[in-house]
């Protein structure tokens, strides 16, 4: 879990995730244009029975609820400049490239969130995206705020009114819009396709409530299954394919930004595994070396939708999969399943049938239903994904074109 202080058209929607990055790889403006409404389809990747790898702790509790838009004009609240951040040290007499001088650069883009709820408070952490006040972090940290508040507090301190853009809960993403401040530093948004184990990460977040908090470690694993959300309403199949890192990540720490040494953004801190917590006793456990981010390339392309439109579409190829299956692969329903394989549906349109079972995607092995997942969750709908499957001992290979689904 994370980390917590508590009709069958499957034409895709416009590719939405390169515009995020403007010059000099900052966040453009002209991003928001809202593109054509997405196609709804049918949900898919239902896996009764899923064994994910660790054991997720949420870093904010709280139940996932449903999308959350705000429209209300809050034009006559009170301008707020932004002011100097607060100084770190010496670290402007650092060396380009050092834990200090990356600190310097990404700590004027993270905010912190603390959401009021009937259930009590909970906070995390935020990433600025942009200039006009949008701010992107996990579903998890503003799930309550459907019947509280949400409040952002500045890097200079300041606190101001957030309002819930929308929400992605299959992804475990959200963003935040605060109105009439200026000064908003937006980070600088880097790509994680580039990732290799070992290269150095900073996670910057408020654990425990002590914002503008830095830690340091590398990149331990890549494309690790790990639940979304806080394990507690989501699907067994809103998985993240997450960086894994040893960077210290506590409750408070979800939302915030994992970056490289360059400073950009390469992912946003959800989850950590830890031992020893005690969920009904309201025990959390703390770091212990292992924390899981969501990769930047696929949360710019959720953010992007939520903000054109309030909610988020995944990609999908339209099959029901055995999350029994004992062997080595994902293996799609038994022809039992009247839902095995949706009609007219991207697998169905590629020849796919219950029984078969998929053992590689794109060309990389995948060993269980939670591989395959993941690795469809990697691309957008309408992308071309290829997949070799197991049918009567022989093998076969397919190119689907990916169907698109709605999140919530």
């Amino acid at each position: 879990r994370p980390p917590s202080g508590s009709g069958q058209a499957y034409a895709p929607p416009p590719d939405l995730r390169g515009p995020l990055a403007g010059h000099n790889g900052r966040v453009s403006e002209e991003w928001w244009a809202p593109p054509p409404e997405p196609p709804r389809a049918p949900l898919e990747l239902h896996c009764p029975t899923l064994v994910l790898l660790v054991a997720i702790v949420a870093v904010l509790a709280g139940s996932v609820a449903g999308l959350v838009v705000h429209h209300a004009d809050d034009s006559s609240a009170p301008h707020v400049t932004l002011g100097a951040p607060v100084a770190v040290g010496n670290s402007a007499e650092r060396p380009q490239g050092s834990v200090a001088a990356v600190a310097a650069k990404i700590l004027p883009s993270v905010v912190s969130i603390e959401v009021g709820g009937p259930g009590g408070g909970d906070t995390g952490s935020g990433i600025v995206i942009s200039g006009q006040g949008f701010v992107l972090t996990n579903n998890h940290v503003i799930a309550s705020a459907s019947a509280g508040s949400v409040t952002v507090v500045l890097p200079d301190e300041q606190r101001v009114n957030g309002h819930v853009v929308g929400r992605d809960p299959v992804s475990d993403l959200a963003v935040v819009r605060v109105r009439n401040v200026s000064g908003l530093r937006p980070a600088v948004l880097g790509s994680s396709a580039s990732l290799a184990v070992g290269d150095p990460v900073v996670a910057v977040g408020s654990p425990l409530g002590l914002a503008g908090t830095v830690t340091t470690g590398v990149v331990s694993a890549l494309d690790r299954p790990v639940a979304a959300g806080d394990g507690s309403t989501q699907s067994a199949d809103d998985l993240i394919d997450a960086i894994q890192t040893d960077a210290a990540i506590n409750p408070g720490n979800s939302g915030g930004p994992l970056v490289d040494a360059s400073g950009a953004v390469i992912g946003v801190n959800s989850a950590i595994a830890t031992l020893g917590a005690d969920p009904t006793a309201n025990q959390q456990g703390g770091s212990i070396g292992l924390g899981f981010a969501i990769p930047i390339d696929q949360a710019k392309r959720i953010a992007a939708e939520i903000i054109a439109h309030g909610y988020a579409t995944h990609a999908v190829i339209g099959v029901r999969l055995n999350g029994t299956y004992p062997g080595i692969g994902a293996q799609i329903a038994d022809p039992g399943h009247n839902d095995a394989v949706v009609p007219g549906g991207p697998a169905a349109k590629a020849g796919l049938r219950a029984g078969d079972v998929i053992i590689s995607a794109d060309g990389h092995p995948v060993t269980s239903a939670d591989e395959l997942i993941v690795a469809i969750r990697k691309h957008a709908p309408g992308e071309h994904m290829t997949l070799t499957f197991v049918r009567d001992g022989k093998h076969r290979t397919v190119t689907i074109v990916l169907g698109s689904a709605r999140s919530v």
